[in-house]
């Protein structure tokens, strides 16, 4: 069998089976379900007249037609864990895109087998994996009679599609949960899950919108547009206004920018800071004057450029002044809310230190339209022992600490487009750090041909190595953000926001793209 060739569209021989997609299916009681599928551009040959029905199915075939029928995309991420499939392979996408879904893994830490036949009882548990089905393996008992050989991995996946009349026994009753299924099997298999109508309905069916806001920082308004349009961002934050001690709001509005952002369908809610400046921010919140004065500017902002909202970014601000910054957006929020504008505002994780006493997370909650987490910093420049930057228990508990006083539909998690390069202590020389893009982390794994190892409590790939020193970086890709997108996802969040847009690699948006549309789907 030519695996290479299976994936590319061929044109129908012509022959006397010219009706037929394939000279050799003829034969065949998938004949029908093979021609559909085909034609659905969910299966294709072996070459350009054969499909080999009677050939075992590998587990990158298999892979492959599961992320077509699911409406997926490839992913061509730079960072795999797996030896075994090569960047140049035809499969490298789709199995991307399959174990940064937790679709599938690897059958070792630095293996996937893509070669490899699958079996009857793994054919059972992918489909079940992909179409969120769970059953009782103690249901197989009744239905098969060889349950017993079934494996307790497999047991309730076979239960779930077997009850849904996907997968089903030979005449004699048995599973044979060993055996390598072929490819006119699986075309079947393939053909009776296009046969739940619901399921069909809801692949065919749109991605429900919600929030995407990317901050810009580092980039001409030409680059960060340019970004923009490349991602699935549909709502801009550049960073325009910021407030100063006495009220004052500086304004580097672009006005064309606003105008563009309409055009290509993008709401637009510049960010307002405080330049991380304790001092002046103390001065601002202490004094009524010069919230008013604040409030006022920020208002007429509003109005002139017709923008869509505001997200407030004040930072480093004093744990006395918890109530005057609440006052102030309140103050805010009803400015805004007058003008049919909306408010968000950026939260860090509560870890009970002085750096977020001043956020009343239930009380600005209660005015701002959505609160923002910051998730990330969890190891920053100057902490005082390496780690990540955005580990998935860090996210988590930051989530759902906000979640216990704001409500879901008002929470946005933002993730991050940068991690950090930490060179290790050595002796009595502190750990130190150097902040990377994806871009600048993708170039370095691949100059030192790093092979990333996947931590599943971290959420998150490791790589280690010695330069003049020794190094480790907590990687930040595809799969870590799916990880934290479906983290949101779970928890119905009102969406999701990036610091900063122009540190991605292009891969993510794929990853991330493809994150939503498989998170929209229920299958019930």
């Amino acid at each position: 069998m030519c695996a290479a060739a299976i994936y590319t569209t061929y044109t129908p021989a012509a022959s006397a089976e010219a009706e037929l997609p394939f000279g050799d299916i003829a034969g065949s009681y998938a004949k029908n379900e093979i021609i559909d599928l085909y034609n659905k551009k969910i299966i294709t040959g072996t070459s350009e007249h054969s499909f080999s029905p009677q050939g075992l199915v590998s587990r990158a075939e298999l892979i492959t037609m599961l992320g077509r029928l699911l409406k997926l995309e490839p992913v061509n991420s730079p960072i795999s864990p797996f030896t075994d499939v090569g960047r140049n392979a035809w499969y490298y996408g789709w199995i991307q895109a399959a174990v940064q879904l937790e679709l599938a893994g690897g059958t070792s830490e630095r293996t996937f087998a893509p070669a490899q036949p699958v079996t009857r009882q793994e054919a059972a548990a992918l489909l079940a994996r992909a179409f969120k089905q769970t059953g009782n393996a103690a249901d197989v008992q009744a239905v098969f009679r060889d349950s017993g050989t079934i494996a307790a991995w497999a047991g309730g996946a076979v239960a779930a599609v077997s009850s849904l009349g996907i997968m089903k026994g030979d005449q004699t009753g048995a599973f044979r949960p060993a055996a390598p299924i072929t490819r006119q099997e699986t075309a079947v298999l393939i053909y009776r899950v296009l046969q739940q109508q619901h399921w069909v309905a809801e692949l065919g069916g749109g991605q429900k919108p919600q929030i995407v806001m990317g901050w810009q920082y580092g980039q001409t308004a030409a680059q960060y547009q340019n970004s923009i349009l490349q991602s699935n961002v549909n709502t801009l934050s550049p960073r325009w206004y910021f407030v100063g001690s006495t009220g004052v709001v500086s304004d580097s509005t672009v006005a064309s920018m606003v105008t563009w952002a309409k055009n290509n369908g993008k709401k637009i809610w510049p960010l307002v800071g405080n330049r991380f400046d304790q001092a002046a921010t103390h001065q601002l919140l202490s004094s009524t004057a010069a919230r008013t004065a604040a409030v006022n500017q920020l208002g007429a902002l509003v109005s002139k450029y017709d923008l869509d909202g505001l997200n407030l970014d004040f930072e480093n601000v004093a744990a006395a002044d918890k109530a005057a910054l609440t006052a102030f957006v309140t103050q805010l929020a009803g400015k805004l809310h007058a003008l049919g504008a909306v408010l968000s505002v950026d939260v860090s994780p509560d870890l009970g230190t002085d750096w977020t006493e001043a956020f009343d997370y239930a009380a600005l909650g209660k005015q701002a339209d959505y609160m923002v987490m910051m998730g990330y910093d969890e190891h920053y420049t100057g902490s005082p022992t390496p780690g990540s930057n955005a580990s998935l228990p860090y996210v988590r508990q930051a989530v759902g600490k906000l979640l216990q006083a704001v409500p879901a539909s008002k929470v946005i998690l933002a993730m991050p487009l940068y991690t950090r390069d930490w060179t290790l202590k050595q002796g009595s020389v502190p750990a130190s750090s150097v902040e990377l893009s994806l871009a600048e982390q993708n170039q370095r794994v691949g100059s030192y041909g790093l092979r990333p190892v996947w931590n599943s409590t971290l959420g998150q790939y490791v790589v280690s190595y010695t330069g003049q020193l020794k190094h480790t970086i907590w990687l930040e890709e595809g799969r870590s953000l799916t990880a934290k997108f479906n983290l949101a996802a779970r928890q119905k969040l009102a969406g999701i926001a990036y610091w900063h847009i122009g540190g991605e690699s292009p891969d993510i948006w794929t990853s991330i793209g493809n994150a939503e549309r498989y998170a929209g789907y229920s299958f019930r």
